[in-house]
């Protein structure tokens, strides 16, 4: 059986991706601090023949012996309350961690894929983006923890090809949503639904009028393993290119959840970026990939599964 590390495996998308490398008939080994991830995120997977669970932090190395075929680089906290309680190790994790993931696939002559972010990209002054964007990104501000360590993981990846000729992906991720989010994750469609679920007025940052694309979690998996198995190397966009305001989501979670709810305005985070949407041009054309569950179905499926009492706890 090939064999495949998911670094962050027990986080979000991590967890969904090591259930989908189990499907496709890999062994998996995940490795993670559970920091940020959720041990409740691999239930599901614990009891299936072929899963590895070791608990370590990766920037500080990865203990992961005998042959390896693919390593997924997915260790990092990803909401801007994660990130920002933790600034030093979010940094950590984007250079050192993302050292030592291509170091262990140098050596075991396996193929790479970093997740990376649509956050590299700044507050665009290029929409919709593609990846030959080079982004605005203000490298000292509060949320400069988690672009720039993105960036570096990046910059990293690529020296790696070029010095040792090490098979590099790198998947630049959207705005992404689906179970095993936990409502207090502090992301804007968690924020919606948790809110709703407590007939809490709707938080709003600014007018609303910034714009985000949302990407289904399976349709994103599916992304990233199609990805892994291309001939592509370097960076490409795997996300939702539908784009919606702010606003427009807060009144579609009220419809779907008929959350008898206002809406509320507060001021815009630091650098919160106007303008959010991934050109996917390359991705149809290399991986034949789009996304296929509009943002309506998405919601009303995660808001029942947050109803169904699914929802993780640490």
């Amino acid at each position: 059986m090939p064999r495949a590390v998911v670094t962050g495996g027990g986080g979000f998308l991590g967890s969904h991706l090591a259930a989908a490398l189990l499907d496709d008939g890999y062994d998996v080994v995940i490795v993670d601090d559970f920091s940020t991830g959720r041990r409740d995120n691999l239930a599901e997977l614990r009891d299936r023949g072929g899963l590895t669970v070791i608990e370590h932090d990766v920037s500080t190395g990865l203990p992961v012996d005998g042959p390896v075929d693919a390593v997924l680089h997915f260790a990092s906290a990803a909401s801007p309350p994660a990130y920002l309680a933790r600034p030093l190790e979010t940094l950590a994790a984007g250079s050192e961690g993302t050292r030592h993931a291509l170091e262990l696939a140098r050596a075991r002559g396996a193929r790479f894929l970093l997740a990376s972010t649509s956050e590299v990209y700044g507050d665009p002054m290029v929409h919709p983006q593609p990846e030959s964007y080079w982004g605005n990104v203000n490298p000292v501000g509060p949320r400069s923890v988690y672009d720039e360590a993105k960036r570096f993981a990046e910059a990293l990846t690529m020296a790696y090809h070029r010095l040792h000729e090490l098979d590099a992906k790198i998947a630049r991720v959207f705005n992404t949503y689906g179970p095993r989010m936990a409502p207090d994750d502090g992301r804007v469609v968690t924020n919606f639904l948790e809110q709703a679920a407590g007939g809490k007025a709707l938080t709003v940052y600014g007018d609303g009028s910034q714009t985000r694309s949302f990407c289904w979690v399976d349709d994103e998996v599916r992304g990233f393993l199609l990805l892994l198995h291309s001939d592509w190397i370097g960076p490409m966009n795997i996300g939702n290119p539908d784009e919606f305001t702010v606003l427009e989501l807060a009144e579609l979670v009220r419809d779907v959840t008929a959350a008898d709810v206002e809406i509320t305005f507060e001021p815009l985070p630091v650098d919160d970026p106007a303008r959010r949407q991934p050109d996917i041009t390359l991705a149809r054309r290399e991986l034949g990939w789009e996304p296929e569950v509009d943002l309506r179905t998405g919601v009303s499926r995660l808001a029942a599964w947050y109803r169904a009492g699914s929802s993780p706890h640490r």
